[in-house]
């Protein structure tokens, strides 16, 4: 594994960020990944080199299930091997049902969720702290005032913005230099090899503030992992996968990952990883990691240990300019586009 600075941080993360927002989540009544095999998990990562672990305060069932098996876990270690993230927003229901403080960016809600979280993670400080998604209902000052107390207390290192607009970004970083308060460094949006929204814009900002990327869904739910198959040359969306898979389970796999430009890329990174004798998940990860002007750390959700080991994998191969090339132009195959090359 080799590691990297989290962008203009003087934080060094592993290449690959271990996600946990399987561990004591249920679907269908079954629970994805229980205390123990999170526990395994976390082994494994650490094992393999990965020193970067995402959580959230709302992942698991109830809220805040993943936090509290990473505290458990982290009682066999020591905590200043590892650089452990979380984030606030979404209603929060540990006291039973959310009341109206119970979400959202305002001052309250964030002092309230940064002592649970440090309490279920067992910990004094968290190494990142993201706001999981902007607020339009809090004076975004009010929010960056709040987490500028929080990093000068020394409960939290640093900042972190997850899925917004690159205006918003902007905006952010704006109101931090000119009231002096600490601004994001991390942002953590949806962003893959075949991702068909268009993130320039916002991964321009990134660069230009050299902050870090740490992509979530980096295998598309894991549609990029080659495990589908289309079934329909006329239809983007008619597809067969593995019983059980997660394509299989849920309307979100087609309405954020099933188009042309999906296919595309695909067939690619199926192209790609037949040359490396990789795989395409390997190479779907690589693409990220050797992203151009800025720091990409994606972020891995593996559920089991062999699906981790492959993912370790992309920390061994490297692309030619040419097949990152050809990447970036399977993803603009429909319009013509060819921003993202390298040189």
């Amino acid at each position: 594994m080799e590691y990297t600075r989290l962008g203009s941080t003087g934080t060094t993360v592993s290449q690959l960020c271990f996600g946990t927002w399987r561990f004591g989540r249920e679907t269908g009544g079954v629970v994805e990944t229980d205390r123990e095999e999170a526990h395994e998990l976390l082994d494994a990562a650490w094992e393999r080199g990965i020193n970067f672990i995402d959580t959230a305060n709302v992942y698991g069932n109830p809220n805040g299930t993943s936090e509290e098996y990473i505290g458990e876990w982290l009682d066999d270690y020591d905590r200043e091997d590892f650089v452990i993230a979380s984030k606030v927003y979404f209603p929060f229901d540990g006291r039973g049902e959310p009341g109206p403080n119970d979400s959202g960016l305002g001052r309250k809600h964030i002092r309230a969720q940064i002592e649970g979280t440090l309490d279920r993670l067992d910990t004094d400080y968290l190494d990142l702290y993201y706001i999981h998604r902007w607020d339009e209902h809090s004076d975004i000052e009010e929010t960056l005032s709040t987490l500028d107390d929080l990093v000068r207390a020394g409960k939290v290192h640093h900042l972190g913005a997850s899925t917004m607009a690159a205006w918003q970004l902007t905006k952010a970083l704006w109101k931090s230099d000119v009231e002096d308060y600490e601004r994001f460094e991390v942002t953590q949006p949806l962003f893959h090899a075949g991702y068909r929204d268009d993130v320039k814009d916002y991964l321009d900002v990134c660069a230009d503030q050299d902050i870090a990327v740490c992509p979530y869904s980096p295998l598309a739910g894991g549609f990029l992992t080659g495990k589908y198959e289309r079934t329909d040359d006329d239809d983007p969306t008619a597809f067969e996968g593995p019983e059980g898979s997660r394509g299989s389970l849920s309307d979100r796999f087609e309405d954020f990952y099933l188009s042309e430009r999906g296919w595309h890329v695909l067939d690619e990174l199926r192209a790609v990883a037949d040359e490396l004798d990789a795989t395409p998940a390997q190479v779907a990860l690589r693409w990220l990691i050797e992203q151009p002007d800025i720091t990409c750390v994606p972020i891995v959700g593996a559920r089991t240990v062999d699906q981790l080991d492959e993912n370790v994998g992309a920390a061994d191969i490297s692309l030619s300019d040419d097949q990152f090339n050809r990447i970036v132009s399977a993803r603009y195959a429909e319009n013509g586009e060819r921003w993202g090359h390298r040189a």
